[in-house]
């Protein structure tokens, strides 16, 4: 697998491609210093909404990668460049952890619970009964509802923990409203990331290791995809799923990079 001067922009997933849990995998950072040396932009992207991209700077940084915080995108930060560039007046009411919503009111997005018109729903470990209900009303008297991704579970250490896509179901149920979801597999993290990137998105390539997120996003928008076997997908998983890879890699270390 080679990439070379026709690609312009590298998405990379991050746990599971280039480190799995609190470690790095193997001739990931040195995949990572290779493009960079060769001029071709990236951004790390991650559907998970619950840290900021603060957090993740952090953990590549101390795991050796070559990224500024400016080429991280978790689906929070794509939901708010989405309200900042296509709903600039949204009064948002917000169902967020305290430092994520401070991230989201960073780029510009009115958020307050006085008369909102838009519920904008992260993965919040710090949600509630009111603020739950709250926002089940605002939906059912016509407010939008935006959600940052679609996961059913988050995976951990040792197992995984409820997401957001349940609640996205729930309040969809209750209401009749479609949600807008912003988060992979959808097109909008990808419009939102090569942005970023100052890129064309459809030169650009995803690099992952989920085939229902990952991989479908990049077949969904007609872009370039190579999955990685470092983690979620098995050989066993990609042979019996109907999504399907432009390319299959035991690591991103067996991606060849060329000025």
């Amino acid at each position: 697998m080679k990439l070379g001067t026709d690609v312009a922009g590298v998405m990379l997933d991050m746990d599971g491609t280039v480190y799995r849990g609190d470690e790095p995998l193997e001739g990931a950072a040195r995949f990572v210093a290779r493009l960079r040396e060769a001029g071709i932009p990236y951004v790390f992207i991650t559907n998970n909404s619950s840290h900021t991209r603060g957090f993740y700077h952090r953990r590549l940084s101390n795991m050796g990668f070559d990224v500024s915080e400016e080429e991280i995108i978790t689906s929070a930060t794509a939901a708010a460049r989405y309200l900042r560039e296509f709903r600039p007046r949204a009064r948002v009411f917000l169902l967020a952890s305290p430092e994520v919503k401070e991230e989201i009111v960073s780029y510009g997005v009115d958020v307050t619970d006085d008369g909102p018109d838009t519920v904008l729903l992260t993965f919040d470990r710090t949600i509630c009964y009111e603020r739950i209900n709250r926002a089940y009303h605002l939906i059912a008297e016509g407010a939008d509802l935006i959600a940052t991704h679609p996961d059913d579970l988050c995976p951990t250490e040792d197992f995984y923990d409820v997401d957001i896509g349940p609640f996205i179901r729930l309040f969809e149920s209750l209401t009749g409203k479609k949600a807008i979801v912003i988060g992979k597999p959808n097109r909008l993290m990808l419009e939102m990331a090569a942005k970023v990137m100052k890129a064309d998105p459809s030169g650009t390539i995803m690099i992952g290791d989920r085939l229902y997120t990952d991989i479908r996003m990049a077949r969904d928008a007609g872009i370039r995809s190579v999955l990685v076997l470092t983690g979620e997908t098995s050989e066993k998983d990609l042979d019996a799923s109907e999504v399907k890879p432009d390319h299959v890699v035991p690591s991103v270390a067996e991606i060849d990079v060329f000025p």
